[in-house]
């Protein structure tokens, strides 16, 4: 029983309506346009994924030892290996120092095993003391791991407890310690070995594990060598000034040194600190460049971030650095990582770290 609208309301309604169908269709559009875009994107990738597994497949991998340092398989390896094929390079560029077998796995493995069921039933038949470790120790080791397991990429939930790759990373993990006992296993060993589970066969994966461990920076950090831990971080700070001056001075005057967010980027090789598929790009390019390319993507990271950065306190620094946006683009990290020079006064990396590793001498 309501009045009739005043003509000159009734239009104003209209036309507000009109205005709604009109921002509703251009939005319906630009939605279609992005879908359309992404598509195109997407199936441009699949394309450009689909040549390179044949390049890698046909014409690098059979010729391993005269095409790994070509510049065009440089190029290549800049822009990602095809998921297909990332294993097999993986393990030719890590390689086996080490001469580990299947075989040698597998004794490691069961040694391991036995240990479990020592523990698990409290026998003492086995002698941990060979190895410098109390039974207690390497009950707390083992604990550990499994612990660490449940923690690893939880959100995949592939490693956890009745997930399908749960007893391999316990298998690998385990019979590491077994392997090397002066080590043991450490925290962020898990993501390492998850990540390589994820690319190659379970022995290949621990092959590839032991000897990427070895290498002399993951060494220092898992044996927590403080004085080659220092000079790691002397090394980066070279390049963070020569770099990113601002940012570094910045740094400095929060007292934010570069243990408090390179530790963990280093334990865990960036798989903990970014998307699964992102880290595994920086492995790719690891695994070419080696130890250098870890404190090079750490800068990269910063001057993705630089604006940001400086304008945070100490505490929110430590935060941000420490969980890092999971929505990261690719392109635009590497492009910022590609910028950084690893070069410092005409010295590279290895000469920078060497002559601080001589003047600590």
């Amino acid at each position: 029983n309501l009045p009739a609208k005043p003509a000159e309301e009734a239009q104003k309604h209209r036309q507000q309506y009109e205005e709604m169908v009109v921002q509703a269709k251009k939005r319906e559009l630009k939605e279609a346009q992005k879908r359309k875009k992404q598509l195109e994107e997407r199936c441009k990738l699949e394309d450009s994924i689909g040549n390179a597994v044949l390049t890698w497949n046909n014409e690098i991998l059979p010729n391993w030892e005269t095409m790994c340092c070509s510049r065009k398989v440089r190029e290549l390896w800049w822009q990602g290996i095809p998921p297909s094929v990332r294993g097999k390079v993986w393990s030719l560029a890590i390689g086996n120092e080490l001469n580990i077998t299947h075989e040698l796995y597998d004794i490691c493995l069961a040694r391991a095993k036995e240990k479990w069921r020592s523990l698990r039933t409290g026998g003492a038949e086995v002698d941990y003391e060979d190895a410098g470790f109390s039974a207690a120790d390497r009950e707390a080791s083992l604990e550990l791991i499994k612990l660490d397991i449940s923690r690893t990429f939880p959100n995949l939930c592939i490693f956890q407890q009745g997930g399908p790759y749960h007893d391999t990373l316990h298998s690998i993990l385990g019979a590491y310690t077994c392997y090397r006992p002066d080590v043991g296993y450490v925290q962020g060993m898990s993501f390492i070995a998850a990540v390589l589970i994820l690319n190659l066969d379970t022995a290949d994966a621990f092959i590839a594990f032991s000897n990427l461990l070895n290498k002399p920076c993951q060494m220092a950090f898992f044996r927590v060598d403080h004085g080659l831990m220092l000079t790691y971080f002397a090394a980066f700070e070279v390049f963070f000034e020569e770099n990113l001056p601002k940012l570094f001075a910045h740094f400095k005057k929060n007292n934010l040194t570069p243990d408090i967010y390179l530790i963990d980027w280093i334990f865990t090789l960036y798989s903990k600190s970014l998307p699964l598929d992102l880290a595994c790009r920086v492995w790719d390019v690891f695994c070419r460049d080696g130890e250098e390319f870890l404190f090079r993507t750490a800068l990269g990271i910063l001057k993705l971030f630089e604006d940001i950065l400086t304008k945070m306190d100490f505490i929110h620094i430590a935060q941000f650095l420490t969980k890092l946006p999971e929505d990261l683009p690719s392109e635009e990290f590497f492009t910022s990582i590609a910028a950084i020079q690893m070069q410092s006064r005409n010295k590279k990396w290895a000469q920078v770290k060497w002559m601080l590793i001589f003047d600590n001498r």
